[in-house]
């Protein structure tokens, strides 16, 4: 529950002025002992707090899930396993899980998701972190496109799609190999693009490391550039931006 709506309740006599001066005890954080929850975050900076699955004891990735579960009637995790799976829908039985993107979740139906973010890839291969990064997105409420499989080895498989990246309020371009495609699309369109290089390649790639270092020295204007395979933390910036072109 996020502070507008505890205030409204008060106002409307659904809980008293003492229930809710305990239920804002809570606001910085839920102490669990090995972890504190933030539920003040999505109040800071419009997000809720994500899990990320990869590592955490099996014990407390399921009281971690329940918890933001039960608070907020929703919850987002990256980089889970299908094992972790199978475990958290032990206690919450309507989690959703996909194999290809890592994400394991519960979402609020009938959420609106407005604007416009593309996300593209260069092959196939890289299509899991454009999910991570379109899923995501989605989540946080944006309407998401995606283009995959238009890399520069057949440009002109972009070339043909240059009327819908025109459209968006922010692109995600995710690849691996060289990591040429973000160039490319920042040179075709006025919108921001996030470039996100991925572990895809040859021994010379260094797992993303090529992608990431042509990335950064691109010679077009107007691109960010994360993480490699990071497409959770390009999906939270395409958010942000896509936020402020709404409004």
């Amino acid at each position: 529950m996020d502070v507008g709506e505890l205030l409204q309740q008060v106002k409307a006599g659904q809980i008293e002025v003492d229930e809710a001066a305990d239920l804002l005890k809570n606001l910085p954080y839920e102490d669990l002992g090995y972890a504190k929850l933030d539920f003040h975050r999505k109040l800071r900076t419009g997000f809720g707090e994500t899990v990320f699955c990869q590592g955490k004891p099996d014990a407390y990735l399921v009281d971690i899930y329940q918890r933001i579960y039960e608070r907020d009637g929703e919850v987002l995790g990256t980089r889970a396993t299908p094992e972790q799976y199978e475990l958290v829908k032990t206690r919450i039985p309507q989690i959703v899980y996909d194999p290809i993107s890592r994400i394991l979740k519960v979402e609020q139906e009938k959420k609106d998701q407005t604007g416009l973010v593309v996300v593209c890839t260069g092959g196939t291969a890289d299509i899991p972190v454009a999910e991570e990064a379109s899923q995501t997105a989605e989540y946080f409420g944006c309407r998401v496109e995606r283009i995959y499989d238009v890399g520069v080895a057949g440009i002109h498989r972009l070339l043909s799609k240059r009327e819908r990246l025109t459209k968006a309020n922010c692109i995600v371009a995710v690849a691996g190999m060289e990591g040429a495609l973000g160039t490319v699309v920042a040179g075709l369109v006025e919108c921001p693009v996030i470039a996100v290089p991925t572990s895809v390649g040859y021994g010379a790639s260094f797992h993303g490391l090529s992608a990431l270092l042509t990335m950064i020295n691109s010679c077009a204007n107007g691109i960010s550039v994360v993480n490699i395979d990071n497409g959770y933390g390009a999906a939270f910036v395409a958010t942000q931006i896509n936020r402020l072109a709404v409004k």
